[in-house]
């Protein structure tokens, strides 16, 4: 029986409308689950309303992303461990299979300086989730570049057991995505979705609005043995409506689906 990847509404991607908005519209477009970014809406850290969404709109939450945000860093604790392990208790309520997590801040600095081994012992206290490190980017700031991550922004370099794949942050590091995926290898865990011009920032644009290879990654994903999912996530905060977002969440979805069904490039 061939694996079909499921295709996930992230909740960052119908911001500024709340949580409870993404998992309505991820019914209403017939995506798989939903990825829950753990942030300031209260909705999006209590398991048991997360929970009613799931069950009231048919949609399960697939994945959970722990509040590692310059705006989260006081969602549930000021400690990083603690927030994690609360993210990964929060996905093993919910079934979730994976756990989405950003390396380190530089000022993090016990947190960094123990990052590697810390993430294996949490891990080992979820067995069956995925805690999947996710590629992040450097800053650029008037004319000045620098790295705000601990010990990078490339998680690969370290090496870790499972990776988040962002598109659109390739584009923003200037990095070969199809590169990447490789370097990660049987880690790759996870995908998030969203295209990017390579001008130097996160930009999440719709799948095929930008310059990354995004139809040829997911093309790939088959041949790569990939068992995990695909979240979109991009903005539409410039959305002007309802109806506007809904298009853009549709046509990222329809791209998902097209080029997760096509023939895998790594096969041909």
């Amino acid at each position: 029986m061939t694996f079909r990847v499921p295709v996930l509404l992230s909740t960052s991607s119908v911001f500024p409308e709340r949580t409870a908005a993404a998992f309505q519209l991820a019914a209403e477009l017939g995506y798989d689950g939903v990825e829950v970014m753990v942030w300031t809406d209260p909705v999006s850290q209590d398991p048991g309303a997360l929970r009613g969404l799931a069950e009231h709109y048919g949609v399960p939450v697939l994945s959970v992303h722990a509040p590692c945000l310059l705006v989260t860093q006081r969602v549930w604790s000021p400690d990083p461990w603690e927030r994690l392990r609360r993210a990964a208790e929060l996905a093993e309520t919910l079934e979730a299979p994976t756990v989405v997590v950003h390396p380190p801040f530089t000022w993090q600095r016990d947190y960094a300086r123990n990052f590697a081994d810390g993430l294996d012992a949490v891990a080992g206290q979820f067995g069956g989730i995925h805690f999947g490190v996710e590629n992040m980017y450097p800053v650029r700031m008037a004319g000045r570049q620098f790295v705000p991550y601990a010990p990078g922004w490339d998680p690969t370099d370290i090496g870790y057991a499972s990776y988040t794949l962002d598109l659109s942050h390739c584009a923003a590091s200037h990095t070969d995505a199809l590169e990447m995926a490789d370097r990660m290898g049987s880690g790759l865990a996870h995908v998030h979705l969203g295209d990017g011009t390579g001008e130097g920032r996160d930009e999440h644009l719709v799948p095929g609005r930008g310059g990354q290879p995004c139809a040829t990654m997911l093309q790939s994903l088959a041949g790569r043995g990939f068992t995990g999912s695909v979240a979109v996530e991009v903005t539409t905060r410039g959305a002007k409506s309802r109806a506007v977002r809904e298009a853009d969440l549709r046509e990222s979805l329809e791209f998902a689906r097209a080029n997760l069904t096509a023939p895998s490039p790594v096969d041909a």
